[in-house]
């Protein structure tokens, strides 16, 4: 059975229509295999300390604070009151701004997903009514959430009986595509290998299920830890070698058409309508023999 401690609550919002609600998170890292930093020799587990980078002392708890660096080396301190006094005040209601289709949000805004649920019986009605009406209109509706201290805009969407609401980065926390995609090349790709591409795609058409998906990763390390805990040597593998064969991009296109890798590349068309060509003289001689005698 999932934890159902709500991560936040409080309002949705819409006009004169309000409901309460809950937010849980919709995603966990609790099942990733996790370390911790032990003594070697000891087998003891390590305690983290705060070092002043000048002196080397260790900072005690009530000495820390926060500190914005002005310049290489030079921190401006900033008070506890002085961050509160600018922080937004939670309302803990979602005020719904607008309604959007769903097709225009850029997935690079995505942040983190969360469960939205009605809280209590009173507001299941006037919930349902708002999740229905999106349903109707094919809609997502952006509104505002303050988490921790900080404003959020939040994308809210029916899933299934509930809502699936995800906070979305602002522009400013995105990086140019540009400044990674403007130096790319653009050459010039023949039809025949965009069409070999397709149908290899065409192979390994799917739709999307996260069932599917298996962290391999995970599942050594699980393995990894189970067999070091039973007292079980761990193998380390041999390293790969590396081929330095270069293989033409469409003969590697024909290769995976085919499914038979390392395969022979198919003959050349050239060389098929030369064989072509001489069997054809060929049987042209033969004729003319014949009608001769």
């Amino acid at each position: 059975m999932a934890p159902r401690r709500a991560y936040w609550k409080g309002s949705l919002k819409l006009s004169l229509v309000s409901c309460p609600v809950a937010l849980y998170p919709a995603s966990t890292s609790v099942e990733k295999t996790r370390f911790h930093m032990i003594n070697t020799e000891t087998g003891n587990r390590l305690k983290q300390q705060m070092i002043d980078e000048e002196t080397g002392d260790v900072v005690e708890k009530q000495q820390k604070g926060r500190g914005y660096e002005v310049r290489k080396g030079k921190y401006v301190a900033i008070e506890k009151d002085e961050l509160e006094a600018v922080q937004i005040e939670s309302t803990h209601t979602i005020e719904i701004d607008s309604f959007v289709p769903a097709d225009e949000i850029d997935k690079r805004y995505l942040d983190h997903p969360y469960y939205i649920a009605p809280e209590g019986k009173a507001g299941v009605d006037a919930f349902a009514v708002i999740r229905d009406a999106m349903k109707d209109k094919g809609r997502v509706a952006l509104g505002r959430i303050v988490l921790t201290n900080r404003e959020h805009v939040i994308a809210i969407e029916p899933l299934g009986k509930g809502l699936l609401g995800t906070t979305l980065r602002y522009p400013y926390e995105l990086r140019d595509a540009e400044d990674y995609f403007d130096g790319i090349k653009s050459p010039k790709i023949s039809k025949d290998m965009v069409e070999l591409a397709g149908h290899i795609l065409d192979t390994k058409a799917a739709h999307f299920d996260p069932s599917t998906f298996k962290d391999d990763y995970e599942t050594a390390l699980k393995a990894l830890v189970k067999r070091k805990a039973a007292g079980k040597s761990i193998k380390i593998p041999e390293p790969r070698e590396t081929s330095d064969n270069v293989v033409s991009l469409m003969d590697a296109l024909k290769q995976s058409l085919g499914g038979k890798k390392g395969s022979k590349p198919a003959p050349r068309r050239a060389a098929s309508r030369g064989g072509s060509r001489a069997a054809k003289k060929a049987h042209r001689s033969a004729a003319r023999s014949r009608k001769a005698s």
